[in-house]
């Protein structure tokens, strides 16, 4: 009998490190622009949502400079952010071992999806993974907001392919996306997360290295049961 794992990982603060490239960003490109700066805080806050919402809601952009904001800021990510960007600790052999091991893992994640690829390929990440799931490339387009639609797509690919499915993330969006579809949703403490937003209903035990997040991930195959093949 064979059980098949559907996991699905954050990206920004749970794959990669983005090393101050997503805040230091916003922070030039705010300041290139005249516009006041949020606190440290708050700037760690708008790492994980898309970034036009953050800078909306937590930065204050108003509409006419949006879309020069979002230009400058992606312009200096894409010629030094995903450079500097690391992936975490024992990341990459935590989705090989889940790979190895027939599971089907795939990431979810609010960046625009044509980015999130440039991010993976720049950090030889792109093969890992099955499929990659992120929002519409057009920023500023309206659409749906959060992680709920893109865990669900990521569901609807693989509908009747996997026995069981999970969401690793570091924010409670990542929690709350994962509730509404159904699905528990495995912490890592390594991001940009708060032990506060790791207590609401659907978190289940929190991952401190990626060792403990492969044992969290692989005690959900049931004792006794072998994987499937891809």
């Amino acid at each position: 009998m064979n059980y098949r794992l559907l996991v699905l990982f954050d990206l920004d603060g749970t794959l990669v490190d983005p090393a101050g490239a997503i805040t230091g960003g916003i922070i030039g490109s705010l300041e290139a622009h005249g516009l006041p700066l949020p606190s440290e805080d708050m700037l760690r806050k708008m790492v994980g949502p898309p970034l036009v919402t953050s800078l909306r809601k937590i930065a204050g952009v108003n509409e006419s400079q949006l879309g020069s904001v979002i230009a400058h800021y992606r312009a200096g990510y894409r010629t030094e952010g995903m450079a500097a960007s690391r992936p975490y600790p024992g990341v990459i052999g935590v989705v090989e071992t889940l790979r190895a091991a027939g599971h089907l893992v795939a990431v979810a994640t609010q960046k625009p999806q044509g980015l999130a690829r440039e991010l993976l390929g720049v950090q030889q990440m792109a093969g890992l993974f099955h499929s990659v799931h992120g929002s519409a490339d057009e920023e500023q387009s309206p659409g749906p907001e959060g992680k709920t639609p893109i865990i669900a797509e990521a569901l609807a690919r693989y509908e009747g392919r996997y026995d069981g499915a999970v969401m690793i993330g570091d924010r409670s969006h990542d929690i709350s996306g994962a509730v509404e579809n159904g699905l528990d949703c495995i912490p890592v403490t390594w991001g940009f997360g708060s032990a506060e937003e790791f207590s609401v209903p659907g978190a289940t035990t929190p991952a401190s290295t990626a060792d403990a997040l492969l044992e969290l991930i692989l005690k959900r195959v049931p004792q006794g049961v072998g994987h499937g093949n891809l």
